[in-house]
This record gives C-alpha cells, sequence and structure tokens, in this order.
C-alpha cells in the first residue's frame, strides 16, 4: 500500500516527538497490564494516536511536538472537541506551530488509517502520518519511525488516496540533545532492565552510606575512650581527626546563613529591577505605538490625541 514518496518535501523529525510517542505507548501498555485478571492472558499492546505540530516553511516540513488523542475504537473516530481544545491550548503556547498530522503505532500503514488520515484533512489539506513500530528487533539498525505522506492514484481507474513512504532526517536543538544524551547513558549496557541498573546503583550508594556511617561510629566510640582515659592519647590520630572535621562544610554556622540570604536577596533584586526595567521599556514602546496610531487615527478624523 505504501510507495515511495515524490513530492520534494524535505521532512525534519525532532527527538521530542520519538520520546512522546514511546511514553505515550509504554504508559498506556503498562495500564493494561496492570489492570488485567491474574489469570488471563497478557493483553495485546494498545494502539495510540496523536497529533504532531511544527511548522512548514517552503518544502521544508520540521516536527517539533505531539500530544496525545481520544480515540474511539469501535467508531473509529476521534474526539474532536478534545482535539480542538488541545490544538487552542497548544496555540497559545506555540503560536508559530501548527498541527502537521497524526501520529500512530503499528509495523505498517493499514487501509484503515485512511479514515483517521481523512477525518485530519479539514485541519490540514495533506497532513503527515508518523508511524511508530513498537516492537523490538535488535537487528535492526534504523529507527522504528516511518513517515507517510498521500498522494492521488488511479486505481483500477477509480481515484484513490494512498499512503506513500516519505524519507527524514532528525534534526535537534541543544536541549534535545542533552536529554538524548541522558537518555542514552540510562540505557543498561548489560542487556538488563533500566529499573533493574537503578536498583543496582541505589543499592550501592545505600551500602556506601552504610560503610561510612559505620566507621564515623567507630571513631566516634574511640575517641569517647580515649577521652575517658580507657585507651591512651594518640597525638597524631587526634591531629587527622581535626584536619578531617575542618574540612566539613561550614553551612551549619549562623554567619554562613547570613552571608548566604544577604548575598541570595541581593540576587533577587538585581533580578527583578532587570525585570522591572524590561517591562517598563516594552510599556514604553507600547505607548509609543499606540500614540503614533492615534495620531494617525485622529489627523484622518480631525482630532488631537491626548496621551
Amino acid at each position: 500500500m505504501a510507495s515511495s514518496s515524490s513530492s520534494g518535501l524535505t521532512f525534519k523529525l525532532h527527538p521530542l516527538v520519538i520520546l512522546n510517542i514511546s511514553d505515550h505507548h509504554t504508559r498506556l501498555k503498562s495500564q493494561a497490564t496492570v489492570n488485567r485478571d491474574s489469570d488471563s492472558p497478557p493483553p495485546q499492546p494498545p494502539r495510540v494516536l496523536g497529533c504532531v505540530i511544527g511548522v512548514q516553511k517552503g518544502r521544508t516540513v520540521e516536527i517539533f511536538n505531539s500530544f496525545e488523542l481520544l480515540y474511539d475504537s469501535s467508531t473509529h473516530s476521534l474526539d474532536r472537541t478534545f482535539l480542538d481544545k488541545k490544538q487552542e491550548l497548544y496555540k497559545k503556547v506555540f503560536p508559530n506551530f501548527y498541527i502537521l498530522g497524526w501520529y500512530s503505532t503499528g509495523s505498517d500503514a493499514q487501509e484503515a488509517d485512511m479514515h483517521i488520515h481523512k477525518a485530519l484533512m479539514d485541519i490540514n489539506e495533506s497532513p503527515v502520518y508518523v508511524l511508530f513500530n513498537p516492537s523490538i528487533n535488535h537487528a535492526q539498525k534504523d529507527l522504528p519511525i516511518t513517515i507517510y505522506e498521500n498522494e492521488l492514484h488511479i486505481i483500477d481507474g477509480i481515484p484513490q488516496l494512498i499512503f506513500v513512504q516519505a524519507s527524514y532526517t532528525i534534526e535537534t536543538v541543544e536541549a534535545e540533545r542533552i536529554s538524548v544524551d541522558h537518555v542514552a547513558h540510562l540505557k543498561p549496557s548489560d542487556g538488563g532492565s533500566a529499573a533493574t541498573q537503578l536498583s543496582a546503583h541505589l543499592t550501592g550508594t545505600h551500602s556506601a552510606i552504610k560503610m561510612l556511617n559505620s566507621r564515623i561510629r567507630v571513631l566516634h566510640h574511640y575517641l569517647l575512650a580515649m577521652q575517658k582515659g580507657e585507651i591512651p592519647c594518640e597525638n597524631s590520630l587526634l591531629r587527622q581527626v581535626s584536619s578531617l572535621l575542618r574540612r566539613l562544610p561550614t553551612i551549619e554556622s549562623e554567619k554562613f546563613r547570613d552571608d548566604f540570604l544577604m548575598e541570595y536577596n541581593d540576587t533577587l533584586l538585581v533580578g527583578y529591577l532587570a525585570m522591572f526595567t524590561n517591562c517598563s521599556s516594552t510599556m514604553n514602546e507600547l505607548v509609543d505605538k499606540f500614540n503614533t496610531a492615534y495620531e494617525r487615527h485622529s489627523r484622518r478624523g480631525g482630532r488631537t490625541a491626548f496621551i
């Protein structure tokens, strides 16, 4: 059903979209597993749907973000009220972003997907379909993401819309590169799960703190015994203990708290002054523009502006 695209469009996909779709699928899969009966077989991975948003400049389509959609599998229809509300909210936060298409999960585009695709054509006359394959294939080197466009083909003398596969590149900004690098470092190198690696890390940290606490207790009992005269006094040991204590931060002292609060308040004051200056400058520019527009209107109407 899917062939190569001939539209000439260039698609750029940001990693945030892939992470959002993966998170959406993982959450619904986990909820289905938790809610099933203990005697029932494992449920099929649920299908997720959502919209992808971004910008199109000329022949370049850049997909920046995505949000989830409510889908009724019995009627194969989208909740348009929910979609319109989400679109309105995203336009307030990202006024330059538009709905470019939709996403779903699966191994390949199906004929039934065209019904959802056509339902979005009143928002975007040529929507993009981003398909995420949640199946794990260790031999696969490429990302499990496929982007489809729709093209009108004549099949058996009847014009029909079909999905055609389009090529894409991964585009990142600095914040996304940092996030992806952080997620990549969380991936276990020994094939275990991320939860297993986190558990091992926390266990090692707990063991280190427990060992440190036991050694501090031994040193404390030794110093008490030395103070009571139960054991001979060792000046070299006392010098080492004194040197160790001097390395501890002095954040508990009253002077440190006073100095810290003073510098913190000064920093906040400078930040507030900068914010007020910026607001005042913006307000002055707005007043100047308003006066200019009002004066032009007054000249045409024979009146004078009084601002």
